[in-house]
């Protein structure tokens, strides 16, 4: 009964594929949600590949795939998404933030189209669906108790953030955003109040944020910050920047563990429970 969550993917900006990002991971955001017996897919970075060939092994014909946004790490995983070319499965692909810019269709349409990838969406054999909707609405998916609940975040184009609640436990997922200095975002506190497991986009250091600002991203120390002010359990720090490699990541965990208890930095292939 309670909210399962892996980790395929939760490097930002660009896969990294190197012996000094092994700890922590090089493909882009992909995570794995399992509640109340339905699959939740939130983004299509590049560590959907291997969680496709996880799926090709399991009868799993039905389940949602839910995009924070469409920047090229966040969707260039899903050509080589192996389940999509399966005629007996289905997926329910949703976005908030494409409404008044030609839908997610299009997005992913023109992603696979000549002269950028030499293969159509349309040679994808499983039945597509596909449904725009404005971040901030909660999402009716049917998931027999479970809630989906989203809010726009602060990013170039937009971004969602996600709230999963279930059998009294919730996870949420807040990448990619930018936070304003001395000025918690309110429609993440929202989003966010009481939750068990937060996952936040802390992309840079205190020290590197101000040079990158308008990018689109924050801090772990502002993910801290937002997380008890709503009350939030734990902290998981997120889209870890390329030149991030294990050493700089592992200092990462040990300041932030030392600010607050309930932070720690996510991993490719945690696989953990929200209970």
């Amino acid at each position: 009964m309670s909210i399962r969550v892996k980790i395929w993917g939760c490097r930002g900006s660009i896969a990294c594929p190197a012996p000094t990002h092994l700890k922590y991971g090089g493909n882009t955001t992909s995570l794995e949600v399992d509640v109340g017996g339905i699959k939740l897919l939130l983004d299509c970075g590049t560590g959907i590949r291997n969680l496709g060939k996880q799926m090709m092994k399991h009868e799993q014909d039905h389940c949602y795939i839910l995009l924070t946004h469409t920047h090229w790490d966040h969707i260039n995983g899903f050509p080589f998404f192996a389940p999509a070319f399966d005629k007996n499965r289905h997926f329910e692909i949703m976005a908030g933030h494409l409404m008044d810019k030609g839908g997610i269709r299009n997005i992913l349409e023109t992603q696979m189209d000549n002269p950028m990838f030499p293969v159509p969406l349309d040679a994808m054999q499983a039945k597509l669906s596909f449904t725009d909707f404005n971040a901030g609405e909660d999402l009716d998916l049917g998931l027999g108790g479970a809630k989906v609940s989203t809010a726009r975040l602060n990013h170039p184009n937009d971004a969602t953030g996600y709230r999963v609640d279930y059998n009294g436990r919730s996870m949420c997922l807040i990448t990619d955003t930018e936070h304003v200095e001395g000025k918690l975002d309110e429609n993440i506190l929202n989003l966010i109040e009481g939750a068990d497991l937060v996952i936040y986009d802390a992309t840079y250091t205190e020290e590197e944020f101000p040079s990158k600002v308008g990018w689109g991203h924050s801090t772990w120390n502002e993910g801290i910050k937002l997380c008890q002010e709503a009350g939030a359990k734990r902290l998981g720090i997120f889209h870890h920047d390329p030149e991030h490699d294990d050493v700089f990541m592992d200092s990462i965990a040990e300041a932030a563990a030392k600010v607050w208890d309930g932070a720690f930095v996510i991993q490719e292939n945690m696989d953990f429970r929200v209970e």
